[in-house]
């Protein structure tokens, strides 16, 4: 258990851009949909 616990900080250093990127595409996903269902149901609601 040692030896992946000396990589990590490694591997997190070449990943953070990767990882900032990842987490604004869920961030974006997320807003999008919760968008998308607000509106859907707004439109279900009062047609």
């Amino acid at each position: 258990m040692s030896a992946p616990k000396k990589q990590a900080p490694i591997h997190r250093k070449t990943e953070t851009k990767e990882q900032v990127n990842k987490r604004g595409i869920i961030i974006a996903g997320t807003v999008f949909g919760v968008i998308v269902i607000a509106v859907a149901v707004l439109l279900i609601v009062n047609p």
